[in-house]
């Protein structure tokens, strides 16, 4: 999953961004509005954490350009405890949630991952396929036959992603950018490979080869 974060505080984009990865986000910095509102704009993502108070361009002008110019992914947006009127113009401007500064990381995961949920019709943060249960929260898979697998980072983002979407066709470069960030290094025979570390645990029919078009989980 790829997360926007827009946030012009160093100390907080310092402490939060490896927080987040370690959730099994791959994040996007963005530290003031000019910059904010054209990722937004260019890059796909899954889900925005935007604060209101940006230099170059304020948080509310981001998102009001964002949703006028189609951008549906949600939004999750950080305001200073008492300004009540900033959250009401936020959701009002299309935000999805919202939380005020100073806040705890474990809320803000917790709000995180129930928006993506939400957004992609799924109620719970156990995700099931085919036999095959993923546990978001301990980024832990079971097999059809009970068996435990602890998944590696990138093994995690594909699967998650996978299985929040497990009818859809992914192309390599879709699966890629939802498992490394911009600076890393991409290679798609890469993808290959822990594509096939998920079938060793699942079953080599967990996942579909579509020829020239990508992979899918298997279906009913």
């Amino acid at each position: 999953m790829k997360i926007l974060l827009v946030e012009d505080d160093l100390e907080l984009v310092t402490k939060l961004k490896p927080q987040l990865q370690a959730a099994g986000y791959v994040v996007e910095v963005a530290y003031n509005g000019v910059d904010g509102a054209h990722l937004g704009q260019e890059e796909t993502v899954d889900a925005v954490i935007l604060d209101l108070g940006l230099p170059g361009k304020n948080g509310l002008e981001v998102l009001t350009g964002w949703r006028h110019n189609g951008m549906s992914a949600p939004v999750l947006i950080l305001t200073a405890r008492d300004a009540w009127h900033e959250r009401v113009d936020g959701l009002k401007a299309g935000a999805d949630d919202y939380l005020g500064k100073p806040f705890h990381t474990e809320e803000l995961l917790a709000r995180l991952e129930a928006l993506i949920r939400r957004n992609a019709g799924v109620s719970s943060n156990q995700l099931s396929w085919d036999g095959v249960t993923l546990d978001t929260e301990r980024q832990q898979a079971t097999t059809a036959n009970g068996e435990t697998i602890h998944l590696t980072a990138i093994e995690f983002r594909l699967l998650r992603w996978m299985m929040l979407h497990p009818t859809k066709i992914h192309s390599k470069t879709v699966l890629s950018e939802r498992a490394y960030e911009e600076e890393q290094i991409r290679d798609s025979n890469v993808i290959e490979v822990y594509i096939n570390h998920l079938r060793q645990y699942f079953g080599k029919s967990f996942i579909e080869t579509r020829r020239g078009q990508g992979y899918r989980l298997r279906q009913p």
